[in-house]
């Protein structure tokens, strides 16, 4: 479980970014999969990444330019990146885990140039399930992996991602479901029976994208 997460490529944020991706910051790297796949796509010339597990960051340094080994709160990658030099910005699955990704958000945005985008996943707690065992079982309780990651430390709806996602200047370019269903799944033909009404309680995870104008 642990080594598919560290080496999974996340071919679902193809349809959001840039035309352009020449330079890139991937938090939360990995093994460095993600930034892989997007050098296949796009004529990558420096990625960089931020890795707090030593023995991934150490893979991924065979695909990034630079990596940094660590805790993005305690450490300056910024310092080494030029303002308005950067096409990509990724938080996979990252800035729940922060104490305060609203401060990381507003340190990295400026690091954009314009048409340059960052794109943000986060785990929805309003997720109907969730909602579910809360109010008939009153569980809360933390596991190893999922909505209630035991080292996540933020939780997020719709609103307060998109907050996040723009708290450093950006402007919204996307908001909606991180794994779109396709009409062959229930949810998808719900979706669409319901003109996206019932979309907030279904969805799993968000992916929210903000842009440099």
């Amino acid at each position: 479980m642990t080594k598919r997460y560290f080496a999974t490529a996340r071919t679902e944020i193809a349809p959001h970014l840039p035309a352009r991706v020449e330079r890139l910051l991937d938090l939360g790297c990995g093994e460095g999969a993600t930034t892989a796949f997007i050098r296949s796509l796009r004529p990558v010339t420096w990625a960089g990444g931020v890795e707090i597990m030593a023995d991934a960051g150490r893979m991924a340094e065979t695909v990034c330019d630079r990596v940094w080994v660590g805790n993005i709160e305690s450490m300056m990658p910024e310092a080494e990146i030029e303002p308005n030099s950067l096409d990509l910005i990724l938080c996979l699955d990252v800035l729940e885990h922060l104490a305060d990704p609203w401060s990381v958000v507003r340190r990295l945005s400026p690091l954009l140039r314009p048409s340059g985008r960052l794109i943000v996943s986060l785990p929805n707690i309003r997720n109907w399930k969730f909602i579910w065992r809360l109010l008939t079982r009153a569980d809360f309780h933390y596991k190893d992996a999922g909505l209630l990651d035991r080292t996540h430390l933020r939780f997020f709806v719709r609103d307060t991602a998109i907050e996040l996602a723009t708290s450093g200047g950006l402007s919204l370019a996307f908001a909606g479901n991180a794994h779109p269903w396709p009409i062959t799944d229930g949810r998808g033909l719900l979706s669409r029976l319901t003109f996206g009404a019932l979309d907030d309680l279904m969805i799993k995870q968000f992916a929210i994208v903000a842009e440099k104008r």
